[in-house]
C-alpha cells in the first residue's frame, strides 16, 4: 500500500487508513479479525478509532471498538505493525448522557485519565496519534495543549491531532504550541467526500473540509483525513439516498463528472471517490469504514485506481 507523510513529523502512514467505528459492535469478532487481517494483509498501517465507539448502539458502552482492537493486536503479534490513532473528548461524561451536550471535553483530567483506559482497552503502552476529537470551547487551549504535552514527554502517545475543529481554531492550537514547545496538531480529521454540502448546511458538531482548511493545511503541512467519505453507501447503492445535505445546486453535475469517469476507467464512483481523495492536492487520506469483506475489496481496489490530471481537472471543475 503506498504511504504519505504525517504533517511534519517524519513519520509515513498509509495512504488509505480504516475506521474501525463498528468493530465489536455491528460488526461482530469474527467478520471485524477478517478485515483487519485483510487490511493488513495489503501493507495497510492506519488504524483509526475512538474512546467512545460505538456507545449509542443498544447495549454498547463505547469501550469496544478500541478493545477488539486491542485483543486483535495482542493475537495477531501485530502492535508493532500498525500505526494505532485514538480519540478523547466525544465520550458522554455520564452513562446516558446527550451528544454533544453531554461529551466529556478537553480538559488536562479528562486527557490524563482517559488515556490510561484507552491503553488498557487497547493492551499496548502507546498510542501512535492521540485526537482531540472535538473542539472544546469550554477549556482553554493552553489546558488542553499541555496535558498532550505531558503525555508525549511521558512516551504514552506519540503525536497529537485534532477532529471537527474550525480552521482558525487549529492555528490557534498550532501557535500556541510552537510557543511553548509542545507537539503541535499534525494532522486533522473532518468529514469529507466529493460532493459539496449545500449551502448554509449546518453539521451541528461535525465540520466539513473547508477550501479555506485544503489552503491552510497544504500552505502548513498539516495531513488531513476525511471520514465518511462514501457517505453511507449513496453513491452506488439504490437503496441508499443522497443526504439531503448534499442536495446543492452542483450536485448533479458532479455526480455526472463522477460516473462518466468511473464509466472511462472501468471503476466503481466509490473507488473514483476514494482515489480522487487521495491524488488531489493536498492528498487527503480517506478513513473508510467497510462493514463486509466486499466493501474492504471495494475500497482497497481503489489504491490501484490512477486519474490522469484531465479527468481529476474535470472532476474537480463540475459543478464551479
Amino acid at each position: 500500500m503506498q504511504t504519505v507523510g504525517l504533517g511534519d513529523t517524519g513519520v509515513r502512514t498509509s495512504a488509505m487508513s480504516l475506521g474501525c467505528m463498528y468493530v465489536g459492535t455491528r460488526i461482530d469478532r469474527e467478520l471485524s479479525f477478517k478485515l483487519l487481517d485483510r487490511y493488513v494483509g495489503t501493507g495497510g498501517t492506519f488504524l483509526d478509532t475512538a474512546n467512545c465507539y460505538a456507545f449509542w448502539i443498544e447495549g454498547a458502552s463505547g469501550d469496544e471498538s478500541e478493545e477488539l482492537l486491542g485483543q486483535w493486536m495482542k493475537l495477531r503479534g501485530a502492535r508493532d505493525d500498525v500505526f494505532v490513532a485514538t480519540k478523547v473528548g466525544a465520550r458522554p461524561a455520564f452513562s446516558g448522557g446527550r451528544w454533544p451536550e453531554d461529551a466529556q471535553g478537553l480538559s488536562a483530567a479528562v486527557i490524563i485519565e482517559d488515556v490510561e483506559r484507552s491503553l488498557r482497552r487497547l493492551q499496548t503502552d502507546r498510542i501512535d496519534l492521540y485526537y482531540a476529537h472535538l473542539d472544546d470551547r469550554k477549556t482553554p487551549l493552553e489546558e488542553t495543549l499541555e496535558a498532550f504535552a505531558r503525555l508525549v514527554r511521558a512516551g504514552k502517545i506519540r503525536h497529537v491531532g485534532c477532529s471537527n475543529t474550525a480552521t482558525w481554531r487549529i492555528e490557534r492550537a498550532r501557535q500556541i504550541s510552537r510557543a511553548n514547545g509542545w507537539p503541535a496538531y499534525c494532522c486533522v480529521q473532518q468529514k469529507y467526500t466529493y460532493l459539496r454540502p449545500a449551502p448554509g448546511r449546518d453539521f451541528g458538531p461535525q465540520q466539513f473540509v473547508s477550501q479555506e482548511l485544503l489552503d491552510y493545511c497544504a500552505a502548513d503541512d498539516v495531513t488531513i483525513l476525511g471520514y465518511s467519505p462514501l457517505l453511507l453507501g449513496a453513491y452506488t447503492r439504490a437503496d441508499r439516498s443522497m443526504p439531503d445535505e448534499f442536495r446543492g445546486p452542483d450536485t448533479d453535475a458532479r455526480l455526472a463528472a463522477l460516473r462518466a469517469i468511473s464509466s472511462e476507467i472501468g471503476a466503481t464512483p466509490n473507488q473514483v471517490v476514494l482515489a480522487w481523495m487521495m491524488q488531489s492536492a493536498p492528498a487527503i487520506i480517506p478513513v473508510v469504514a467497510a462493514g463486509t469483506e466486499e466493501q474492504l475489496e471495494e475500497d482497497l481496489a481503489a489504491l490501484d485506481v490512477r486519474l490522469s490530471p484531465d479527468q481529476l481537472q474535470r472532476l474537480q471543475r463540475a459543478g464551479a
